[in-house]
């Protein structure tokens, strides 16, 4: 299921992310029970996604989790559609928004690579909020100027890191779903990967016997290349994807030092007098 950013009233959604004076005194109007606020409401749609994913969020459920009905939110919030809004932003404010350059851009890049990624992976509903269309919240603006002070940071110029920033965010993106799917698939399947994985050897081989003589450097790869066989008290597999994001954490890394080289002789200087 994927969701997008700003499917409610955009003025209203905007001005709750940013908490416009006029917007919150509407909306902390009194109740039934005193003590809601927006807050409360927002953080408890965080807490039912997380447990539930991001389909089991409505007015109706979040509002059980706060002794409201469903219709007794949108005193507060609009809608869904607000409220989803309103939940990836303020998740977003548990990410870091300084890093240390003492050490370098690389470092510092590497470090924000590694926080974003165990975010997402305590937070698997924020992958099915699309990046199509940023939420445009204040938190979400301070993840993309967190990333782009440490890109700056490289003497590169504006134009050569425009589409680092989307390869970036990609990439964590991208490997941190990996692992969400891994995690997710043996309850929704009713199978865990080991007997999946049992089943289909064997048929395989039976299905396809010439596999090796079509595909010959797909075998060559899991020859060469073969892993340590599977730890069973271990999430194998989910290792496997750790190191897969690692390596390719690496390149992008090794890419980005690359330019710097070719691009901006006097990077390091730069960053020397920033720092």
């Amino acid at each position: 299921m994927v969701v997008f950013a700003g499917q409610g009233d955009f003025r209203r959604s905007l001005a709750l992310l940013w908490r416009t004076p006029g917007e919150a005194a509407a909306r902390s109007g009194p109740g039934p029970r005193p003590g809601l606020t927006v807050d409360a409401i927002v953080d408890a749609g965080i807490a039912l996604a997380d447990t539930s994913g991001i389909s089991a969020v409505s007015m109706r459920e979040v509002g059980k989790r706060v002794g409201r009905t469903g219709m007794a939110l949108y005193t507060y919030v609009p809608g869904k559609g607000e409220l989803v809004d309103l939940m990836y932003d303020r998740a977003l404010a548990e990410l870091p928004t300084d890093y240390d350059l003492a050490d370098g851009w690389r470092a510092a890049l590497s470090a924000w690579a590694h926080d974003y990624r165990t975010f997402c992976l305590r937070h698997p509903w924020i992958l099915q909020v699309s990046q199509a269309r940023p939420v445009l919240g204040p938190n979400d603006s301070a993840v993309l100027e967190t990333l782009l002070r440490i890109l700056f940071s490289t003497g590169l110029s504006a134009q050569a890191l425009r589409r680092l920033v989307g390869t970036l965010v990609n990439h964590v993106r991208g490997a941190a779903q990996t692992v969400v799917d891994l995690r997710q698939a043996a309850t929704a399947t009713g199978v865990s990967d080991e007997d999946w994985w049992a089943a289909r050897s064997a048929a395989f081989e039976e299905v396809v016997p010439d596999f090796a003589a079509r595909f010959p450097a797909v075998v060559r790869l899991s020859t060469e290349a073969a892993a340590a066989p599977p730890d069973p008290e271990g999430p194998y597999l989910e290792r496997e994807a750790t190191e897969t994001f690692d390596a390719g954490l690496a390149v992008l890394l090794d890419g980005i030092e690359a330019l710097v080289r070719r691009g901006a002789p006097d990077a390091p200087r730069a960053q020397e007098r920033r720092l």
